[in-house]
Formats: structure tokens, C-alpha cells, sequence
């Protein structure tokens, strides 16, 4: 099988790494944290061979992408940005969309705010309303986003006995050859990634505001939406996914993949796909 090959596109304050395949209708996905695009790649070949355009950017801060420095570089005002700034680059003005982790969460404020997005579907990651008011359960289980606050001190632990923690926690009970693992440690290896990498914590993640239950005021989703959660996600609850409805007008359609960790695209490959291509076929805007 021949290796999927990135291309660069230079965006008006970044260049991006991205993955364009396929041709048809356009489908952007987007990575979350600590990833890049390739970790959709199983999608990316099915849906291109399914009749769609397939666009996968390594995000800003990741993968093979520039590292702007600075944590202002980016809030998710920016990197939405990126995200309308590539469709123009590449000709596109509608398309589906599909996010995992960060990207999901990226995702929502795309589809929030941009009437080009035709339909969205988020893996793991919920509503912002919705994860934001689902209680104690999410709030532990969101620890680590306020431990990432603390400039140097992620940078100095996570990286030692070969990134142990990050190995134990994020990929529970994974081979020490797991290539998802190995993937993402060998990017936070780089020099100055592991920082651009915690900046989407730092910049997005407020401290002062992170035990409220009041849902962010924004405005509400008319498109169709698609929420996908594993049982085995060891960040995020079902609670936060599913009551994503309540902040979507349009049609909203929950799936739940059991015994598959955090890393859904990666962990249950041919499902991921068969979700999103049933999806993308539904009828309606």
C-alpha cells in the first residue's frame, strides 16, 4: 500500500502539513492531541474510495506542521482560522467536518461559527455546554488539563523513563511497541513540541472558570451532527457526548463504540470508517 503523502500549504501566519486525497465532495479531519493527521489514515483511504475529497492537516503546534511560538499562537479563534484559511487555499467552500480529542473541540467552534461547514461529526470530544456542565466525574477525569498549565512541569515529567506516563495513562494496557504510542512520542520528541503541543491547553483551558457548570453562552448548531464516545476513553465521560443534543437544533445522532479506548479512529479502524461514511450519506444539510 503505498504511503500517503503530505503536501505544504501556506496560510497567512502558518504552513500546514495536510493529507489531501480523493475527489468529490470535501471532508476535513482533524487530530486532536498529542497526534497529527496520519492517525486518520485508515478513514482517509476508505472515504477517498468512497467518492470524497479527503483533506487531514497536521494542525499548528503538531505533526509536521510550524510551531509558532508563544500561547497566544493558539486559541481556538486562531486555529479555526486555520481551518477556513485551508478550505480557501485548496478551493473548497463547503465541507463536511470531523474532529477527534482537540480537533473535535476544534470542530465545534468551527461548525458553531461557520455556515461552510455542511455537517460535523465529533469523536470523544463533546459540546463545550455539555462537557462543561457534566459534573465532578468529567472534572476529575480532567485533571491533567490543569496540571498542563504549569509552564516546564509537563515538560520535565512526561518525557522521562520514555514518556512512562503518558504510555500508561493515554494507552492503557498497550503493547511497548504500539505504534499509536510510538507515533505521538516520537513527534513531543522534537525540539519545541512537546510546548506547542501543551499550548492548546493553555491557551483554551481556564483555570478560574474550569469547575463551572454554566455552559459557555454560544450560539446553538442547525446542521446535522454526529457524536461518537468509547467506553474505554480514560478523559471523557458518556454524559458529556450525549448531552451534546441539547445544544444542537438539527438532526443529532449518538453512537457508542464499546471496549475501544480514547483513540477511537486508530482503535477501531474499518468502524470509525463505516460510521463516518454512513454519516456523510445521510440525507439533509
Amino acid at each position: 500500500m503505498d504511503a500517503l503523502t503530505p503536501t505544504r500549504v501556506t496560510l497567512p501566519d502558518v504552513t500546514l502539513s495536510v493529507l489531501d486525497e480523493g475527489s468529490g465532495p470535501a471532508v476535513l479531519l482533524l487530530h486532536g492531541w498529542p497526534d497529527r493527521a496520519l492517525m486518520w489514515e485508515h478513514q482517509i483511504r476508505a472515504l477517498a474510495a468512497a467518492g470524497y475529497r479527503v483533506i487531514a492537516p497536521d494542525l499548528r503546534g503538531f505533526g509536521d506542521s510550524d510551531r509558532p511560538e508563544g500561547v497566544e499562537q493558539y486559541t481556538l479563534r486562531r486555529t479555526a482560522g486555520d481551518v477556513l484559511a485551508l478550505a480557501d487555499a485548496l478551493g473548497v467552500e463547503e465541507f463536511a467536518l470531523a474532529g477527534h480529542d482537540w480537533g473535535a473541540s476544534l470542530g465545534w467552534a468551527v461548525a458553531t461559527f461557520s455556515e461552510r461547514v455542511s455537517r460535523y461529526a465529533a469523536f470523544s470530544v463533546g459540546h463545550p455546554g455539555a462537557f462543561r456542565s457534566a459534573g465532578l466525574e468529567q472534572k476529575s477525569l480532567s485533571w491533567y488539563m490543569l496540571w498542563f498549565q504549569f509552564p516546564g512541569v509537563a515538560e520535565s515529567v512526561l518525557p522521562a523513563d520514555d514518556w512512562a506516563l503518558l504510555r500508561s495513562w493515554a494507552h492503557p494496557g498497550a503493547a511497548p511497541d504500539d505504534p499509536a504510542a510510538a507515533r505521538q512520542v516520537a513527534d513531543l520528541s522534537r525540539p519545541g513540541a512537546l510546548t506547542a503541543s501543551l499550548n492548546w491547553y493553555r491557551a483554551n483551558i481556564d483555570p478560574a472558570t474550569f469547575v463551572g457548570v454554566e455552559p459557555p453562552p454560544l450560539p446553538r448548531i442547525s446542521r446535522p451532527v454526529f457524536g461518537v464516545w468509547s467506553s474505554a476513553d480514560m478523559a471523557l465521560t458518556e454524559e458529556q457526548m450525549t448531552r451534546s443534543a441539547e445544544f444542537v437544533d438539527g438532526p443529532f445522532t449518538y453512537r457508542r463504540v464499546d471496549d475501544v479506548g480514547h483513540w477511537i479512529p486508530v482503535e477501531a479502524p474499518e468502524r470509525t470508517a463505516e460510521l463516518l461514511t454512513e454519516f456523510l450519506a445521510a440525507p439533509g444539510r
